[in-house]
């Protein structure tokens, strides 16, 4: 199974938001909004193109990767431009296949390429550590809300990148879903029942 990664074209964009709603549904909660952040996302001002990425396999789209700019604002209210990660999603009959890993990597290096020095994300730290990510309290950064927990993770790309970097991060609105929108988004894609699973209970 030879896996290729390559950046996304415009003609990807529908293709890859419901790839996305099929990565998350019920996963986190009944149902799921990753999709519309990533409609929303590639509207903003933080959208990178060269950021904004799919895994294939024999040219079928089966995993995509995008990071935008985000902020972090230090106690004198200067902003320090970094790298939100996410969403990440691999198509549910793919996962497990080392096609996540791979886009992550990817994702990574092209960011370094990019001149980016350090890059935060949201998400599970047993599986976040072995790309090097670590709690982002460690390097002095908190949410927006001023609050700190595992799943709230930071990579430096190059060597001491957080070092002059300590503060609030501020990632982009576009994260900030409204339940209206959502629902008029929803009806572009074919109907998929809501439901409570055992994963959602453990988040």
């Amino acid at each position: 199974m030879e896996i290729g990664i390559r950046p996304t074209t415009g003609d990807d964009y529908r293709y890859t938001e419901n790839l996305t709603r099929e990565a998350f549904w019920n996963i986190y909660k009944p149902g799921c909004n990753e999709h519309l952040v990533l409609h929303n996302l590639r509207k903003s001002n933080s959208y990178i193109s060269g950021l904004d990425l799919v895994a294939t396999i024999e040219n079928q789209i089966v995993g995509h990767i995008i990071s935008t700019r985000a902020t972090i604002m230090d106690p004198q209210n200067k902003g320090h431009e970094v790298l939100c990660a996410g969403p990440v999603s691999v198509l549910p009959d793919f996962q497990r296949k080392g096609i996540g890993s791979m886009l992550i990597r990817h994702s990574i290096s092209a960011a370094k390429e990019l001149g980016f020095t350090g890059m935060i994300l949201f998400g599970n730290p047993e599986y976040y550590q072995r790309f090097g990510f670590r709690n982002a309290q460690e390097y002095g950064i908190s949410t927006k809300e001023g609050l700190n927990f595992e799943p709230f993770m930071a990579l430096e790309l190059i060597g001491k990148g957080f070092e002059n970097v300590k503060g609030r991060f501020i990632e982009d609105a576009a994260f900030d879903v409204l339940p209206d929108e959502l629902i008029e988004f929803e009806k572009n894609f074919p109907y998929k029942e809501k439901v409570v699973t055992d994963t959602q209970l453990k988040h």
